[in-house]
């Protein structure tokens, strides 16, 4: 009898990442038929997110196969990876081979460096949008943003909507189905304060001064790496 073939699904690690944007999307493709998903990292110790939460990659960068899906996340630890050549490497090489190229929050802007999304439409975290430009991408302030075979998702909790998003593209619609009911994924917040087009000017305010210091130290590393991005 032949075995069914694995969907393979590599979760890209690299310090101080948000750890939702991981947990979310991974939450929903383990639960995907036939898919099997993994963390890759530089090495195999310990990778801290940005919370403290500490994760124990599968793979290291150099002994991964190629993955049908690459999935990055983002975070403050974005900045230094925007610089990071033997990350930016692994990126390319599996973008390269990979069915699907896809990211959470800011995990884009780590595609985008890696010259993975020139001429695509894609999104990110609100406050990081307008840096998506420098790497030749499509702004697009949508929750997930499908191009062909590149998917994107905005910020952090919107790795949740992405999974599913992927699900249905892998699987089907009503296995997506299955996997929201599952999870009881039927958000009710207790604020309409996830936007920063419905949140009070004072939240949005407050938000942008928590995130100045390392927002402005990532628009200038982010011009640095679009000058190196390849031809």
């Amino acid at each position: 009898m032949t075995e069914p073939t694995t969907f393979s699904i590599g979760m890209v690690l690299f310090p101080n990442f948000t750890h939702l944007d991981l947990a979310g999307p991974f939450e929903v493709f383990g639960r995907i038929p036939q898919a099997r998903v993994v963390a890759v990292g530089a090495d195999l110790g310990l990778v801290t997110s940005d919370t403290g939460l500490h994760v124990v990659p599968d793979l290291t960068f150099s002994g991964a196969p190629p993955f049908d899906l690459i999935c990055v996340p983002g975070g403050p630890g974005v900045n230094p990876m925007l610089e990071d050549e033997a990350f930016l490497r692994f990126l390319r090489i599996q973008g390269e081979r990979a069915a699907y190229v896809t990211s959470v929050c800011t995990g884009s802007l780590l595609l985008g460096a890696a010259g993975l999304l020139r001429g695509y439409r894609a999104s990110t975290h609100w406050m990081s949008m307008d840096l998506l430009a420098l790497f030749g991408a499509i702004p697009v302030r949508e929750r997930v943003v499908i191009d062909r075979n590149r998917i994107t998702g905005g910020g952090v909790t919107a790795g949740i909507d992405f999974g599913l998003v992927v699900a249905a593209q892998l699987a089907g619609e009503e296995v997506a189905q299955r996997i929201q009911l599952m999870l009881e994924y039927d958000p009710a917040p207790p604020f309409d304060a996830g936007s920063p087009l419905r949140a009070a000017p004072g939240v949005v305010a407050a938000v942008r001064e928590q995130g100045a210091s390392y927002l402005d130290a990532r628009r200038v590393i982010a011009a640095r790496a679009a000058l190196r991005m390849p031809g």
